[in-house]
This record gives C-alpha cells, structure tokens and sequence, in this order.
C-alpha cells in the first residue's frame, strides 16, 4: 500500500484556479465516493480550506495512483488534465508523510505556524471516516500528523507569538491593560482592517464595539457584525470618553484625532488610561497624543516592528518543528515498514511451504513405503532446508522495514519471487512455456 498527495495552494495556482478545485461542506460526500470509486485508490480523504486542496490517497500502484487523482480533478474542475498537473504538486511515501506533518505543523502555511490549519486537518480527517473514503493506512497517518501538529505547538510554541497587524493590535491591549474582558472599544473607520481587529477584541473577551466613520450607514453596518453601536463622525471625541481601547484606520489623507482633543478627554477620564492604535496610512492620530499621561499610542511601524520580532521568534521555532518532525517521520516509517513487510514475509512463507510440500509429496512417492522415523526424516530435512533459505532474506527485509527503503526492499522481494501480496497489486506469474517466452522477448523487442 502506497500513500501518495496531489494538491494545489496558493504558491502554485492563482484564486481562479483554486476556486474550480475546492470542495464544500455539500459537495464532500460526492467527491470522496467518486475519487474512491477508482479501482486503484484503496482510501483517500481531501484537505480543503481557502489556500490549499490536497487530495491525499492509498493506492496500490503509484503512477496510476496518481494519475487517477488528476483525473479525478480535471473532472470535477472542468479543468484540461494537463493544466491540472501544471498547478499541482505531488508527493509520494516518504515525502507525502513529512508534507502532511508539516501542514498540521503550520510550517506549510501562508502564515507560518499558525493555529487554524491543524482543526482544518483534523475536520478533513474526521469527514472522511465518517464517509467511509480512509482505511487503516491513511487513519494512522492522519492521526499521527495530528499529534505532530499538537506536539509542535506545544513543544515550540511557534504559535504564541501574533504575527498579523490584528493580532498584535489584540496583543498590545492585552499586555497594556490585562484582561481584555469588560473593556470598551471604538472604533473609528469601517474599512477591512478596522473590523477584523474588532472581531479579535470582540472574541478575546471587549464587553462593547462602538463604531464611527464619516459614512454613517457603514459604520452602522460594521456595528451591527459585533451587536455594537454606530455613532456620527463628529461625536468621536464625546464617545472616546468610554472606550478603553480606540482603533483607528481611516482613508484619509490628513490627522483626523488631534492631540489637543485627546488631552481634553484624558482630563474628563480622570486617570483612567486608554490605549490607542493607529493603523492608517498615512497616519490618523497626532503622534504628540502619545506623550499625554495616560495614554499608550501604537502606530502601523510600531506594530510592524513587533511582528518583525515575532515572525523571527516562529522561525527559530520552525527550525526545532523541523527536527520534531523528522523524529516523528522516522517513527512513522517504521511502522509503515512493518506494514509492507508482514504481508509479504508471510506469502514468502507461503511460496516456501508450497514448493516444500509438492517436493515432498514427490520424493515420498519415489522413495515408495518408508518407516515412521524415515518419514520424520525426509520431513524434518525439508523444513530445515526451505526454513534456512529463507531465514537471511526474511531477517534482511524485515531490517530494511525500518528504514526509509524499506518499501522498495519489499517490493524487490516480491517481484524476485513473484509473491502475490493480499491488498497489493498481484505480480504476473511468470511462465516458462517457450511460447510465452518468445512472445515476451519479441514484445520486448529483443529477437
């Protein structure tokens, strides 16, 4: 049994192209009984979220493994197969094992290491068994990669350290205010940046959203996502009074909060202190507001700044990811190993006792009567002889089974000796007729 993936994300195919080849909620049954409906994809599950699509299979033939795949795609994508293949990538057995681990990791991400992609595998994982697509290869790799990625996160905590403009802003409030819970935030502007920091305040625990933009349907609009309220552009200053945390991102091309009215509000807060972040460019906020008591200013450089620091935190903690995963792939190779292996060792065995006992039967029928002790004899050397040929082959292979090769070892074997391997695919038998033979060379085009 092989594992292979062919996949696309968004370092090789563009978003038109990821849109044909993604897969929704509805349309996943469908898809995973139709890639499993090809004769040579024993399990398969599909990774799709808004960056990636990978289709990750157990076939019992490689090539055509994967071709059934790309078929597969160009199929559901409408997409020629040759253009398929020039947007995906693929991998194959050891190489598809250390891609799914790096994924769950996060280390394959737009973003490295984030949190989301793990759940994402998980889902992916868990919607496949209950469609019945996976088999117990594919089940020990999914549940090992998500133990990797739990592992990783939890041994490096690559993570931990916010490395997007929302989730520093997010970050900052929290260090310079503690907790964040019953916390009032405004929020002036209602473009994208402006509501996504909300929704990260909002769900790490602000008790209200107040929103003000010089449109004031968009600001309603905005207020309504968080259950908030909309207020008039010139009121801004009134309601900074309550909030705690201000955000402002705005389009325009000039200060629209000025140092003086923010000194005037800091006077009716009474020492309550307020933390600003300006992530407009150019810039919302009078850098002089900064200096008032009271008052922390964060501006885009400053958050950047610290992103900096924090994207250079999660790439000393890939590094040590990297080893983690490399002792995990080691494992899970071996296990893997174990699997081609035991099948093979025991129609080896097999191959063996048939050979034994139709020798047997012949040499018993030209020896004519024997005694009891003749006939233990005969059978004890049989063993013995069939048992030493195969002990160094059998001992060999299953060494071979824990490393990296040990699949091709165990392919070689079974080709050598023309073993038929339940769950793989069955060898030609191979016949000394002199017609065949004839037939095969001239095929081959060696006469």
């Amino acid at each position: 049994m092989l594992i292979v993936v062919v996949g696309l994300n968004h370092r090789t195919a563009p978003v038109e192209v990821r849109e044909k080849m993604s897969f929704s909620d509805k349309s996943l049954k469908s898809a995973l009984e139709k890639l499993k409906s090809y004769p040579l994809i024993e399990g398969c599950a599909i990774l799709s979220t808004c960056n990636r699509t990978e289709i990750y299979a157990a076939t019992m033939e490689m090539d055509e493994g994967l071709n059934s795949i790309w078929d597969f795609l160009a199929q559901w994508s409408g997409i020629y197969i040759s253009e398929v293949k020039n947007f995906t990538y693929c991998h194959t057995l050891y190489d598809t094992i250390r891609h799914i681990f790096r994924v769950a990791a996060g280390l394959d991400s737009m973003v490295l290491g984030e949190t989301q992609i793990l759940g994402q595998v998980r889902e992916a994982y868990q919607k496949a068994v209950a469609y019945k697509a996976t088999n117990g290869v594919l089940n020990t790799l999914f549940q090992q990669a998500i133990t990797v990625g739990k592992r990783v996160r939890c041994e490096t905590g690559i993570d931990r350290n916010a490395v997007s403009i929302s989730f520093v802003a997010v970050e900052m409030a929290r260090r310079h205010l503690g907790s964040l819970e019953n916390r009032m935030v405004l929020v002036i502007g209602a473009g994208k940046m402006s509501a996504l920091t909300a929704k990260h305040l909002v769900a790490n625990g602000v008790s209200g959203v107040i929103v003000s933009n010089r449109s004031f349907e968009r600001a309603e609009t905005l207020a309504a996502q968080f259950q908030g309220k909309a207020v008039k552009f010139d009121e801004l200053y009134k309601y900074m009074q309550e909030a705690d945390i201000v955000i402002s991102c705005t389009a325009a091309s000039h200060c629209v909060i000025k140092a003086g009215e923010v000194r005037k509000v800091m006077e009716k807060r009474r020492g309550r202190e307020i933390f600003l972040v300006d992530i407009a460019v150019p810039r919302d906020i009078e850098t002089e507001a900064g200096n008032i008591g009271g008052v922390t200013l964060y501006d885009i450089d400053d958050l950047k700044n610290v992103i900096d620091h924090n994207l250079s935190e999660r790439r000393t903690a890939a590094m040590k990811a990297e080893k983690i995963i490399e002792e995990e792939l080691d494992e899970f190779m071996k296990w893997l190993g174990m699997q081609f292996v035991v099948p093979t060792i025991a129609a080896l065995k097999q191959w063996g006792n048939v050979i034994k006992q139709k020798e047997l039967k012949r040499a018993l029928n030209r020896l004519g009567e024997l005694s009891d002790h003749d006939k233990k004899v005969v059978f004890s050397l049989a063993n013995a002889i069939v048992n030493q040929i195969l002990h160094v082959p059998v001992a060999q292979l299953k060494s071979y089974a824990l490393t990296t090769e040990g699949h091709l070892y165990t392919e070689i074997l079974q080709n050598l000796f023309n073993l038929e391997v339940p769950g793989q695919m069955p060898k030609k038998q191979v016949s000394h007729d002199k017609e065949e033979t004839l037939y095969l060379k001239k095929d081959r085009g060696l006469v």
